[in-house]
């Protein structure tokens, strides 16, 4: 019987499972959706759902399995807890949910391990992507928000409370564009699929009346990170513009990050990476302009080139479902 774990990814509008094997290979998945704040649905039924969702899974399965455990990925979720807290795009934003404790009641045996979504993003490069052989590594997410998880020495940054590493809340500009939590000018915002639909926007506004651009013909629903990339390949100076000021501050925060952890590689994951070198460019460019010469490359004569020694990559996992495979990772990782 072939050893499996279990992997949920929850997202705002639904939670992912997959049965993943130490290999990687997906056997079986299938989705639950994740109730509306309206809804009414306790955390204790969710979780309940999910539970009888993996129940049919395994009988779905190829071959007989056995499960090894359970990982999830969530929104503010707590490793060291066990917890998910004060979730924004979860019903249960105004309560820690113990969502370990829920679900070991229906996997006594098991051990059953809880990150946030990025954190697992980053164990999943780890044990099935392009860090397999790094030890010190950065895994960016960039979705609705942008998510990160570090990895020092082989293991993820936790911190004293199991928050640490939320680098999608530096500070970028004090009086800049209010973000989601509560606070100014958060990387999020301008680096996000929410963020770049805002640049369009902004980029637009100083250019509407003097310039063509394939940006102007949509609607405000039609302009999606999609939308805007596939204008840029065309051409589209408006659009071109975008990514360059998207890339600007991401590699601007990118060329902070090396200078805290100093990691071998910074892969980036998620709906927004699939643009590409529309993205990679500029930030490329602005990464290396305000790199620090202590972690920029050496001639063979030693003479510095102010390029960075940290590689930028795409996230190996960015055609798979890396969500769930990160999730049910938390577990493979440590068996």
């Amino acid at each position: 019987m072939k050893k499996v774990v279990l992997g949920i990814d929850i997202g705002a509008t639904s939670a992912k499972l997959g049965l993943v094997d130490s290999a990687g290979n997906i056997l079986a998945e299938s989705s639950v959706p994740t109730p509306v704040n309206t809804s009414g649905v306790s955390a204790a039924d969710f979780v309940k759902s999910l539970c009888e969702a993996a129940f049919v899974l395994q009988h779905q399965a190829n071959a007989p399995v056995e499960l090894a455990g359970v990982g999830v990925g969530a929104p503010n979720a707590n490793y060291s807890k066990g917890t998910i807290e004060f979730a924004a795009n979860l019903p249960w934003q105004q309560e820690v949910v113990p969502f370990v404790e829920l679900m070991q009641a229906y996997f006594p045996e098991l051990p059953i391990r809880i990150t946030n979504d990025a954190n697992a993003a980053a164990i999943g490069e780890m044990v099935y992507g392009g860090a397999k052989e790094m030890k010190d590594f950065v895994s960016i997410t960039l979705g609705t928000g942008l998510g990160s998880g570090i990895v020092v020495g082989g293991e993820l940054v936790y911190g004293c409370d199991g928050f640490a590493g939320e680098i999608g809340h530096f500070i970028m500009t004090p009086d800049g564009r209010r973000c989601g939590c509560g606070r100014v000018g958060c990387l999020e915002t301008y680096v996000s699929a929410t963020g770049l639909k805002q640049t369009a926007f902004e980029v637009m506004s100083r250019r509407y009346f003097t310039e063509k651009s394939l940006l102007k013909a949509a609607s405000f629903n039609e302009i999606t990170p999609k939308y805007i990339a596939d204008a840029a390949l065309q051409g589209d100076s408006m659009a071109l513009e975008v990514f360059e000021k998207t890339g600007e501050m991401l590699g601007l925060a990118l060329a902070n990050i090396v200078a805290f952890s100093s990691p071998e590689a910074i892969f980036l994951y998620g709906g927004l990476a699939n643009s590409g070198d529309l993205l990679l460019t500029p930030t490329r460019k602005s990464m290396n302009k305000n790199m620090l010469k202590n972690y920029c490359k050496r001639t063979e004569q030693g003479q510095v080139v102010q390029e960075a020694s940290t590689q930028l990559l795409l996230s190996h996992l960015c055609n798979k479902n890396g969500a769930v495979l990160g999730a049910a990772a938390l577990v493979w990782h440590k068996i």
